[in-house]
């Protein structure tokens, strides 16, 4: 009877609440219905070349996933859709399973007009729809197709020009002379394991390399890459649909396995004969970065050598193919690579990002590769640059100088010892476009409870209009929504050795400081992530949802996070695993301390290197959480790719030590709290091998746990229906195992 009458007076207890409150609480089907909880969300943004209008992508309000093209008019403060998708292509698009791969890498998702390029003169727009190209044309409002193939043409693209377009068809790169039509194959040798200006999987999964080539500004040449996928092992996967399954044969680069060859060549189109630039040096190598200089004369590319260690900018002579080197980057760890680098059109010189005094800061090079100074400094981080106003020696850029939780446009002196200026406003995240003037900025701004609203800013910060305000107002599909969402507390709690972590905690809808309540720690915990910080994701509403559900959801950014410091990030090396569970407990230890946590009753919740976490944490510290959610989790480095693994493990034919200290399966046996895995049967980042293995061992050591798999999902887990059955499968098993 107690059991019941505790049953009904929650019931109660939320039913009141929902009916006396002047707002409505969140359900998990409105989290994934249209139009979305976070409003219209421009994205793709850009200025249009001379600065009369920004152009972004935007979801149609009925259908989230089906993108348009729309402008916004910053002389007359116009805004209107540009390109209805629906009327260039409006059935169901047939990708091809390379087009599939390379958006899942881009993490670019939908229908419609999901990229686009514009012409250097302003005058036109390029876009890819269901394998074919289209250009649109400005003065007429109409478009053209460019190209009607069985083939799929991708890496769309005008010549600097305009009087090409150059693109990648069946492995081979093409360009269209836009004048006569004439479309032209610069390389034939493509197919099978040959693929010619294309990046490679590492290059665009890890490195964030979409590309493999490159327009000299004069249009008289193109860098390109060729690469011979011959030595990388050839894997049979499954791919597990709903109604078949699929054998993929995968070229998949295993951490201690061979890599691509790679070459790196320049196409002259006066003589079309391609030159080969003579890059490994005899050492195994990545292509990080290529760009050339302003003055077409030289060719400039990032050399990363096998182990991350070593990253030097070279810099190659076009009439003899004579290289230098013009920064040279050493670490004891690993060096991080990035897309800051930019050469200056009134001066020799050039600006690279390093953080090879212990945080990435900005520095400014002469083009011979002599350091000139030091432009920003301290212990804070720079983001990116955002841009340079050579006329009056100042430099933009991202970064946290002033909020480690907010990222914020900032600018200084590129010449000389000057302030630090914000130009963006404390109490959100941004990000931001710069125009090429400098005069203007966009800047996408959100605060953990606020979706990103877009403006046009003048130089000083002052805002001259809205692009998208998205205030969370009126007929906002948020606003019924908002007053039920908990604010965050951020705050410090001390690791093991001292180190201050920082936390963000949200406490339960409707707080009693007498009550006891579950907790979620919703972790990420891998390299190249903040999950703490002041910014809108829509993961937000699901942990809010939790709140609402009477958990207190508690996030810590453990040692291996980035924005604070190579000090902060390096514990991981070899060692992953390690200091981000001690980091995790040590934030448990602090949870049990709060009167109203019940300590019997923490969880743990991520997915990706999340997962990897909530499997180690409930294996390494099984007296801590009680339960846990596994998404798609990395199990065994050994499995994970080359290029992402050996960057923070070693080599696995060196270091195999490492690699089975860092694999979930040694510690398996000692589970204790409810664990559920879940991984979509179609993963071709996280292999569902991953999932299999931890299975097997499970069941070995005869471990009970849950499993939830998604046919046909990749990593990302994408698509309505399978994000709200996941929600829901999350849900109940927290709600199962944490609530009396």
């Amino acid at each position: 009877m107690r059991l019941i009458s505790l049953i009904l007076a929650s019931c109660l207890s939320v039913q009141a609440w929902a009916e006396s409150a002047d707002y409505q609480p969140l359900t998990l089907e409105r989290i994934v219905e249209d139009p979305s909880l976070s409003g219209k969300r421009p994205v793709r943004l850009q200025y249009s070349p001379d600065g009369s209008r920004i152009t972004f992508l935007q979801g149609k309000e009925n259908d989230r996933d089906q993108y348009d093209l729309w402008e916004y008019n910053i002389a007359d403060k116009t805004k209107r859709m540009l390109v209805d998708s629906t009327s260039l292509f409006s059935g169901q698009e047939n990708l091809s399973d390379e087009e599939k791969a390379r958006r899942e890498r881009m993490r670019v998702y939908g229908r419609g007009i999901l990229e686009y390029k514009w012409s250097d003169d302003g005058k036109q727009l390029l876009f890819p729809i269901n394998g074919d190209l289209f250009v649109y044309t400005l003065a007429s409002g109409s478009s053209k197709q460019l190209t009607d193939t069985e083939a799929f043409e991708t890496d769309s693209r005008f010549s600097p020009k305009g009087n090409y377009v150059s693109f990648i068809r069946e492995q081979n790169l093409y360009t269209i002379d836009l004048e006569t039509g004439e479309e032209k194959a610069i390389t034939t040798d493509g197919g099978g394991v040959i693929k010619n200006g294309m990046a490679e999987f590492v290059a665009q999964e890890e490195m964030g390399r979409m590309t493999g080539y490159w327009w000299s500004p004069d249009e008289a040449h193109i860098a390109y890459t060729q690469v011979d996928e011959t030595p990388v092992d050839l894997v049979t996967r499954n791919e597990i649909y709903a109604d078949e399954v699929k054998l993929i044969d995968q070229r998949y680069p295993f951490a201690g396995t061979d890599n691509v060859e790679l070459k790196l060549g320049i196409y002259s189109r006066n003589n079309e004969q391609t030159r080969w630039i003579d890059v490994s040096k005899g050492e195994e190598f990545y292509l990080a970065r290529v760009m050339w200089m302003p003055n077409s004369r030289e060719v400039t590319y990032q050399w990363q050598n096998r182990s991350q260690q070593h990253l030097q900018l070279r810099a190659v002579n076009v009439d003899n193919l004579a290289q230098r080197i013009l920064v040279d980057e050493t670490s004891s760890t690993w060096i991080d690579i990035h897309d800051s680098l930019r050469f200056l059109k009134d001066s020799d010189q050039f600006v690279w990002l390093s953080e090879r005094n212990g945080y990435m800061h900005l520095y400014l090079y002469n083009n011979s590769g002599e350091l000139v100074r030091q432009i920003t400094s301290g212990n804070w981080e720079v983001g990116a640059l955002a841009g340079i106003d050579e006329s009056q020696g100042t430099i933009y850029f991202t970064g946290r100088y002033t909020d480690v939780l907010e990222q914020h446009l900032y600018r200084t002196s590129l010449n000389k010892n000057g302030p630090v200026l914000a130009l963006t406003k404390a109490g959100k995240t941004h990000s931001i476009n710069l125009a090429s003037d400098q005069k203007t900025f966009i800047a996408s701004a959100s605060s953990y409870n606020s979706p990103t609203s877009v403006g046009l800013y003048d130089r000083t910060g002052e805002l001259i209009t809205w692009v998208e305000e998205n205030a969370v107002k009126g007929d906002h599909p948020l606003a019924p929504y908002v007053a039920g969402l908990g604010t965050p507390e951020y705050g410090y709690i001390k690791a093991d050795d001292g180190q201050p972590l920082q936390y963000r905690l949200l406490k339960p809808t409707n707080f009693d400081e007498t009550k006891k309540y579950p907790v979620v720690v919703y972790t990420y915990g891998g390299p190249g992530v903040q999950v703490v910080q002041n910014g809108w994701s829509s993961r937000n509403l699901y942990l809010q949802y939790l709140a609402q559900q009477g958990y207190v959801v508690f996030s810590l950014d453990n040692r291996g996070s980035y924005h604070r410091g190579v000090k902060f990030k390096a514990p991981i090396y070899k060692n992953m695993g390690e200091p981000e569970v001690r980091d995790q407990v040590a934030g448990a230890r602090f949870l049990k301390t709060l009167p109203y946590v019940n300590a019997d009753k923490i969880a743990i919740y991520g997915h990706s290197y999340g997962g990897y976490m909530t499997m180690m944490s409930m294996f390494k510290a099984p007296n801590v959480f009680a339960a846990g959610v596994s998404g798609a989790p990395v199990s065994d480095w050994a499995l994970y790719d080359t290029h992402y693994t050996e960057r923070f493990m070693g080599d696995p034919r060196v270091d195999g030590d490492a690699y089975t200290a860092s694999s979930v399966i040694p510690y398996a046996k000692n589970l204790k709290g409810e664990l559920m895995i879940y991984h979509g049967m179609a993963d071709d980042n996280v292999l569902f091998t991953h999932a299999t293995k931890v299975f097997k061992e499970l069941q070995d050591q005869g471990k009970t746990f849950s499993v939830m798999t998604y046919p046909g999902s990749k990593h990302s887990m994408r698509g309505k229906k399978v994000q709200l059955h996941l929600y829901r499968t999350i849900t109940r098993h927290f709600d199962t195992h944490l609530k009396d």
